[in-house]
Formats: structure tokens, sequence, C-alpha cells
């Protein structure tokens, strides 16, 4: 009886051990990586992000009962999570593999939820990699753990505070604004951010001034020199007559050689990418949006195919963190010490993480140093290779010595008046060697002639230039983010949601790469400042993501935390729903067209994507239409241009006539109300670095307010 005990208990076991590990990560991407590191025994499935959710039609945040949130399997996730509950039944035991950060846990505490549901017994334990390679997932694998509960409640935390804010903010401007907008936490604060910058671009007066450059020759060298002081004081003309005084009191003067002076300093490599780092970077060098920028990121980290190989490039692309893993700083000086030993130092450089971050990953950085971006260019979009050669030279970089440059001006004294010629070059280039996608104008080397004191040098010509001061630059991408950061607000997995969520409510547009509010922004903004001043306060929302750090360290109770703010917050919701003044159907302007469908009057309204026509008879006639914003300049049609989008609002906006098919032109300049005196044409809005904006003709044929150097505007 015993031996046949036996017997059945190794059946078991041996039907145990064919079964095999089911492991869940989040994407189909990663899901593919990884399987193809762990062998026939795993089976790898993706989740698709979050399976379980706040209901989405009710606040689902129980205020009575300790802020307990009511979860529930998201709208048509629900056939997913059956088949993940049916392998789950035909598994051995079960690894919940999704982003180790906070969204990450919450994913693998309910996914365990549902599948410990319908599994009683089952083992289902976490595991957590920062890199997808076959080595780290293999580690990790071998070292599963149960679930952290203080970054889960830290989530939870999250999810109930911006639901108590969303919920209750969001009905008060359907009444008072508008219906179907809505707002969020920490989206109100940037917009707050965005809308006083934009007060004080408008609120600038620019000064005009003048500036004086002089070009000198020395043999075959060509000198450029500015002017610094005029008779011993510096050298500020606001006019243009100021500068011509000076060059007629300088005029036929000898150009002599005046004081020299050297200098030398040090260039200290940057740190490895964080994310928000690598977001103004890719923003300022390739010219990414934010959102493009952790798109990409995302395809790297998860998986790219290198010929038979599939490998994830760079590690886990979500981090405040600068420090680096040990293996990786060997592999990294192991790189340099064979292709640039003499830019090796003696010992790792060290770089010292904020004191704000969390530090729970490792720095950007590629997984594999010997994979440069040359050598793998083939296997990658043209995204895929700049954004990766961006992170591969800042990583290798910061392990090799710092450059140095030494810089050299050169007085000439013309008269009355001083002119500097300035020139850098770099003595020891350093980390310079591998410095390629991130090179920039200032890196450009210039020297200056042998000269001796007193030596004369020949004039070539003045060159006077007037200029206006700059008043505070519009935000961007970039600049926004750097914001964000210095004042706590946000973590690295919500910088570009957050300016994603804005331009897709229309809060914000993007004009040249800049953040502009809109009008209904603008509304918005006044009445959430007016109202809630403490809710959209940097200080008061940094001060919220701090107490979100201290519950996933364990250090505070996050229920009691919520109830503080709930109770004050909703009395002054209810009293500002009872008190504010309405400001709906106050952004509608009367017309003078008419609805060709019943003749009544057409109303200037504020949709999701901007301003529309809307005909007055509503809801008895529901005619709507784009607003004109120039004729159509073909001689042969009677249309207007209008903005218009691809894909359902998706994608770049472009002007085309309102005719189309019948009339195809189109262009992705902004039509002006202004047309050009000389052929009639409309004039669209340009804009380039050196000019800003203005004004040209839409004709590629005018010669007036065009000029041929443009960019040619697209009419076909």
């Amino acid at each position: 009886m015993a031996s046949e005990n036996a017997a059945v208990s190794k059946t078991k076991a041996s039907k145990i051990a064919e079964k095999p590990t089911l492991v869940i990560v989040e994407s189909p991407a990663k899901a593919k990586t990884i399987e193809k590191y762990l062998g026939g025994s795993y089976i790898v499935l993706a989740s698709m992000g979050h399976l379980i959710d706040l209901p989405k039609s009710r606040l689902g945040v129980d205020v009575e009962g300790g802020f307990a949130p009511e979860y529930l399997t998201i709208r048509g996730k629900a056939k997913l999570l059956k088949e993940l509950q049916r392998a789950a039944r035909k598994s051995k035991a079960v690894l919940l593999a999704s982003d180790n950060d906070r969204e990450g846990e919450a994913i693998s505490f309910h996914i365990r939820g549902a599948l410990a549901q319908k599994n009683q017994g089952l083992d289902i334990r976490r595991i957590v990699f920062n890199e997808i390679t076959p080595q780290a997932i293999r580690e990790a694998v071998k070292q599963p753990r149960s679930l952290d509960e203080d970054k889960v409640n830290a989530q939870k935390a999250r999810r109930v505070l911006d639901r108590l804010v969303g919920y209750n903010l969001s009905p008060l401007l359907w009444k008072k604004v508008k219906n179907g907008l809505s707002a969020g936490r920490v989206q109100s604060v940037a917009l707050r951010i965005i809308c006083e910058r934009e007060l004080e671009v408008e609120s600038f007066i620019p000064e005009e001034f003048w500036t004086l450059e002089a070009d000198f020759k020395k043999g075959r060298y060509s000198l450029h020199g500015e002017l610094v002081s005029f008779r011993d004081g510096k050298a500020e003309s606001r006019s243009e007559a100021e500068i011509e005084s000076i060059m007629e009191a300088i005029a036929g003067a000898p150009c002599t050689v005046g004081e020299l002076r050297e200098s030398e300093r040090v260039i200290k490599p940057k740190a490895p990418f964080t994310t928000s780092k690598l977001q103004q970077t890719a923003a300022n060098r390739l010219g990414f949006t934010s959102k493009k920028t952790m798109q990409i990121a995302q395809q790297l980290y998860e998986g790219v195919n290198i010929g038979s190989t599939r490998l994830g490039l760079i590690t886990y692309m979500r981090t405040d963190s600068v420090r680096v893993s040990e293996l990786a700083l060997k592999e990294a000086r192991a790189w340099i010490g064979e292709h640039y030993p003499a830019e090796l130092p003696a010992e790792p450089v060290a770089y010292a993480t904020d004191k704000k971050a969390q530090d729970a990953h490792e720095a950007i950085r590629p997984t594999t140093v010997a994979y440069t971006p040359e050598s793998i260019k083939a296997h990658l979009t043209k995204d895929q290779q700049r954004l990766y050669g961006i992170i591969w030279e800042r990583f290798i970089a910061s392990q090799m010595t710092s450059a140095k440059q030494r810089s050299a001006s050169m007085d000439v004294l013309v008269g009355d008046a001083v002119f500097r010629v300035n020139a850098s070059r770099l003595v020891e280039k350093g980390f310079y060697k591998v410095i390629r996608l991130l090179a920039t104008k200032e890196d450009k080397e210039s020297t200056l002639p042998d000269t001796r004191l007193g030596e004369e040098l020949r004039l070539e010509g003045y060159r006077p230039e007037q200029h206006f001061t700059q008043g505070p630059a519009r935000f961007t991408d970039a600049s926004i983010i750097k914001v964000l950061e210095e004042k706590g607000i946000g973590r690295p997995s919500t910088y570009a949601p957050i300016i994603s969520v804005l331009l897709e409510r229309y809060y914000v547009t993007r004009e040249n790469k800049q953040l502009v509010p809109t009008t209904l922004g603008r509304t918005i903004h006044e009445i959430l400042v007016g109202s809630f001043p403490d809710v959209v306060d940097a200080g008061f929302t940094a001060g919220m993501e701090s107490m979100l750090d201290e519950v996933e360290e364990s250090k505070s109770d996050w229920v009691a935390a919520i109830a503080g703010f709930y109770g004050p917050f909703k009395k002054r919701v209810d009293d500002i729903m009872e008190n504010l003044q309405s400001v709906k159907g106050s952004l509608d302007e009367p017309t003078d067209s008419v609805c060709e469908k019943c003749g009544l009057p057409m109303v200037k309204k504020l949709g999701r994507f901007g301003f529309f026509l809307a005909c007055s008879g509503f809801p008895g006639c529901k005619n709507t239409k784009s607003i004109p914003l120039a004729r159509c300049p073909r001689p042969e049609c009677s249309g207007e241009i209008v903005a218009r989008r691809k894909a359902k609002g998706r994608g770049r906006e472009f002007y085309g006539c309102s005719r189309y098919p019948d009339c195809d032109f189109i262009t992705y300049y902004k039509p002006t109300n202004s047309y050009c005196p000389k052929c009639g044409w409309f004039l669209v809005e340009r804009f380039d670095k050196k000019r800003g904006s203005y004004k040209a003709c839409i004709n590629p044929a005018c010669d007036n307010l065009h000029r041929q150097e443009d960019e040619h505007v697209d009419v076909d």
C-alpha cells in the first residue's frame, strides 16, 4: 500500500514538472523577446497593461469607508483576463514580470488576485529586471519574490487622489464652462505654469538695440570681432544713429592688436541619462516630442531583432537615477580601454543622484556597449538609431576623461573703439572623441593667428546689426519637463503623459515646437487658480508626490494623508459649484456666415480641436464647418482655406481648400488674415530661429514678402 501511494505521488510530481511556468509581462514585444531567452519550459504572455482599474462611469472610491477603491475588470479586457486564468491553470507556477515601478507593481497585484481566485494554491510570485537581456532575465527567474505591498499602496493612493480631484473638478467645469471638459491634479499645475509663462510673454515689451561687428584680415586668417567698448565706456547702442556716429568717429583709424588673453578650462562629461534628461536632450538635439522619445525608448528596451538575435538594447527608460551597475561599469571601461586607452580614467567616474530621486532603477544606458550605434545601424529605424546613438554616446562619454579647452581673446584697437575677437579649441579631447550626435555648435573650434602687441591688421568692413531684447521664451517639451522636475511635480513615468493630455484636451497647442495655451486652456486656468489656488499650486503637488514616496517607503499612511486633503477640498468644490458665475457660452461669437442648410446665422464655437462654425438653429439643424482662414489663391477656385487634420483628428494639422477634392490646394503653414499687396495670395505665418515669427507670401513665384531661399511652401 505504501509503495502504491509513493507511486501516485511520484506520478503527480512528474505531471507538475511537465507543466510549464507562465510568465506575464505587459507588452507583446517584451513577451516575444523574453520567450526566446527562457526556452520551452516557459510560456510568456502579455497583459497589455492594466486589466483591472477603477470604474469609468462613477467615482469608485468609498470616501466614507477609508477611501477604499472599487476595482473592476476594464471594459474590453475580460477576454484577455480569462485567457491568462486558463493559461495559469495549465502551469505549475506564475511569474509576474510587469515593469519595476508603482504601476507595474499594481498591475501584478491585480493579476495575482484574479489568477488566485480561479487557481487556489497556485504558486504566484513576482520577478523584476532592469534590462531585457538573456543574463538579466535568467537571473530574475532564479530570484522570484513577493509583491511589494508598499509600492502597491503608493499606486493605489495616487490613483485614488487623482480620481477624487478629477471627479470633483470635471463636473464643475461642465457646469461653469463647457460640457465634456476634465481636470487633473498634475496636468492642471502644468497648465498653470504654461499659462503664467504666456502672460509674461505677452506683457514683455521688446527694446531695440544695435551691435557692431568688424571683419579683419591677417594673411590667410579672417577674423570677426564685436565692438565691446567705445571711449572707455560700454558699447551699448540703442539706435542705428548711435552706431553710425561710432563708425564715423573711427573711420580711417588704424586697426592694431591690443591685449591678448589665454585661459584654460576643464569640461567634465555629463552623467548617463535619466528620463527627464533624455527627453530634454532628444527634444533639443533630435527634435523629438517627449511622447515620441518614450515610444522609441520603449521599443529599444523591449527588444529589437539584431540578425538572428533579439535583444533589449537599453535599460529601463523610466528612472530618476544616474546610478550604474558594477558590471556595466566594467564593460564600459573595458571598451574604452580597447578603443581609447588614453581617455580611460584610473578609476570609474562617479555621479551623485539627486536627493529627491527614488533611485529605484539604474540610469538609462545600453545593455551591451559592444553594440555601437554604427554597428547596428542596419537593424534599426532612423529614429531608433538616433535615440540609441545619444544614449550610447552619453553613457560611454560619462566614463571617459574630461576634456581641456583653451580659450583665447584678442582686442583690436580702432581709434577710440575696442573690438574683441574670440577663439577656442580643445587641447585634450577626452570624452569628445566619442561624441557625434550630441555635438553642439558651441563645440566648433576656432584659432587666432600668431600676433604681437601693436601689430596692424587690415580692415575688411563693418557690419551693424539691429536686434531686439528677447523676453521669456514659451515652454517647449524640453523646458517644461525641466521645470516640472525642478519643482518636484510628477515622476519619470508621467512627464510625457502630462504634456500629451494637455494637447489632447486642446488646453495647449504646439506651435513651432512651443507650448501655447488655447483660449479654452486659459479659461480653465483662470477658474482653477481663482477657485483652487492651493490644489493647482506647484508646492502642494510636489508635497503630494513626496507623500506618495513616503507611502512606498512605508513611512506614511496614505488613508490619513488623503483624508486630511479631501474634507476641505470637497467643501470648497461644493461652495464654488454653488456660487461661481458660469461662463458657459461666453466663448461663442456671432458671425456673418449663414447656414447653407437652413439659412440661420452661424455661431463661432470652441470644440475639442479649436474653433468651428455651428448653426444657431441647433439642435434642429446640426450643420457645422471649419472656420475660413483665407480665400483659396487659385484663380479658377471660389473656395476658402480651412484647417484640416488627417486620421480623425490625429496627425499634423494642415490647411486646404474647402472645395476638396475638386480643389486640392494645401499648405502646412497657417494662413493669416492678410493678403499680399503684389499678387493677392494670402500671407502665412513662418518661423525660423534667426528671424523668429514673420509673414511670407504663399505664392512661391512672388518676390514680395517671400525670399527665394525660404523653404518651399507645399501647394500640391
